[in-house]
């Protein structure tokens, strides 16, 4: 939504897809994936975030040949922190 403040508390549904949908991320063997160097770049960036920003958390993901679902928790700071505090960036 074009007005609407993504860094307002709340759980977002997140999906990225590769460029042309071109399979960067790893390929499916035998009905499991397997990620890539890039894939698991975009496994490590997605929980990175969840130990990054103390009020963050991380609910299932899926990382998959062209594309990326997960679901994203974003909390008021003084609820739910974790540990240290650091401000989410200006969107």
């Amino acid at each position: 939504m074009k007005e609407y403040d993504y860094s307002s508390p709340g759980a977002y549904f997140v999906t990225m897809v590769t460029n042309l949908r071109k399979n960067l991320f790893g390929e499916v063997v035998d009905g499991e994936m397997r990620l890539n160097q890039y894939g698991q770049i975009v496994k490590q960036s997605w929980e990175w975030l969840a130990t990054q920003y103390p009020y963050v958390d991380i609910d299932p993901y899926v990382v998959m040949p062209n594309h990326f679902h997960g679901i994203l928790q974003i909390f008021e700071p003084d609820d739910h922190c974790k540990g240290g505090s650091r401000p989410a960036p200006d969107p």
